[in-house]
């Protein structure tokens, strides 16, 4: 049920291209995600719908400010009305906050399931959970001696290799 109403927002939140995310690309983008940061949405081919985001983003608080202001009415009814003026200040400013950390919380999550879509692509016998942390050693490595692009497939799949073969 949740992951049926995640791949509805995310469809409507999002434009995916039919394009393949690029091998280079690919092991960029899994460098940065595995350090905890964002990545360039047009490495991913990927974009918001700006003002979806906006709306979703206002019909979520809509409903869960309506429960909290059913739950909440009787106990605001009967203290002093200084309290209710705080409280709204309270929830209009974790609203604003809100829309960053849910932006966030959608880019994270398209660009985990982009990623892992690329990954079956690029590295079928490879699994992304086991082995997307030594592709990143393997890329970075690549980085330091300056292989160029045409040859970096074939650098990092050997030496995926070597590694794997050297673990048995």
């Amino acid at each position: 049920m949740l992951e049926k109403f995640k791949r509805l927002i995310f469809d409507k939140l999002f434009v995916v291209s039919k394009q393949p995310v690029l091998f280079k690309d690919l092991l960029e983008v899994n460098c940065l995600f595995n350090e905890g940061m964002l990545v360039d949405p047009s490495k991913l081919n990927f974009r918001f719908r700006n003002g979806r985001l906006y709306v979703i983003y206002g019909i979520a608080c809509l409903f869960s400010l309506s429960i909290l202001i059913v739950i909440l009415h009787k106990f605001f009814e009967k203290v002093d009305f200084h309290y209710s003026i705080i409280a709204t200040m309270v929830m209009t400013a974790l609203i604003f906050v809100g829309f960053d950390f849910f932006k966030i919380w959608a880019r994270k999550s398209i660009s985990k399931e982009l990623i892992e879509k690329a990954w079956k692509v690029h590295f079928p016998y490879f699994p992304y959970e086991k082995y997307s942390s030594k592709i990143e050693i393997i890329y970075n490595e690549a980085i330091k001696k300056e292989i160029p692009k045409k040859d970096l497939e074939k650098y990092v799949l050997d030496q995926l290799v070597l590694s794997v073969s050297s673990e048995k």
